[in-house]
């Protein structure tokens, strides 16, 4: 084993173990009513013009005219609807069909190609074509084996891979309101800049640049009750609870931008 084969296996270790470090205590677990990890379809759907972006402009960058971009992890499609044009043809994979099912929705409305993939990345990498440029947003901090992950994206793409990740974990916002709630101190790793360290320990000539995201949390105007439906789900609370975690939210809201990472490297073979 290298020196630079051991550095990676380290930071995949540790992103693994801080990844775990979210788990949620199950004597908490077991008193919730249902599954804390929601991700409703109504959070991730595209509107018809998408603000633009570092990510999708050195996304763009590498889109030949006419070019073909793959989605990973693609929800409604923010990340890769923002490319048509010059992109032509856009490719998705997520875990959820009615996710798949507001992409090409969008994709319909912008009359552009698509072609979607139901299923975990990379575990249906196989059955995915390649694309001009492969771009993943708001993923990475779901997915412990990170580096199969990180490489089935580089071997998917002729041009460049885009990531786009929050500096530190997506749920990390909600910190106070697990104190207030259960007295639990949630963790603060991994970062962004672990995510930038391990793509270079994988040998890739990553590239990261930081900056803020005022349509953090802003992007879909859902009603407040659904808000604090969601926030009460995922702090495995019950519906009585509805009315403290309204006022939570109000309380320990931070309305500043969000600090976001864009990694990337071009493709070397």
């Amino acid at each position: 084993m290298t020196e630079t084969d051991s550095r990676a296996d380290e930071l995949l270790a540790q992103w693994r173990a801080d990844l775990a470090s979210w788990a949620i205590p199950e004597e908490i677990l077991a008193r919730a009513e249902q599954p804390p990890w929601v991700h409703p379809v109504s959070m991730f759907t595209v509107d018809d013009e998408v603000p633009e972006s570092p990510s999708h402009r050195i996304a763009r960058d590498a889109v030949p005219q006419q070019g073909s971009v793959l989605d990973v992890g693609s929800g409604g499609g923010r990340a890769s609807m923002a490319l048509v044009p010059p992109a032509a043809m856009l490719v998705a994979v997520d875990h959820q069909q009615a996710m798949l099912d507001a992409f090409e929705d969008a994709a319909t409305r912008r009359g552009v190609r698509a072609h979607t993939f139901l299923g975990d990345w990379p575990d249906v990498a196989d059955e995915v074509p390649e694309a001009d440029v492969v771009v993943c947003h708001h993923v990475a901090y779901n997915v412990p084996g990170i580096g199969p992950f990180l490489l089935a994206l580089d071997s998917h793409a002729r041009h460049r891979v885009v990531l786009e990740v929050p500096a530190r974990h997506p749920l990390s916002g909600m910190n106070p309101l697990w104190k207030r709630f259960w007295n639990l101190d949630r963790p603060t790793r991994p970062t962004a800049d672990q995510l930038f360290e391990i793509a270079c320990a994988l040998g890739f000539d990553a590239r990261i640049e930081s900056w803020q995201d005022p349509t953090w949390g802003r992007r879909v105007a859902l009603p407040d009750e659904e808000r604090v439906r969601f926030a009460r789900i995922r702090l495995c609370l019950t519906e009585e609870r509805d009315a403290e975690v309204a006022a939570a939210l109000i309380e320990e809201s931070d309305n500043s931008p969000r600090e976001v990472a864009t990694i990337w490297w071009d493709v070397q073979r």
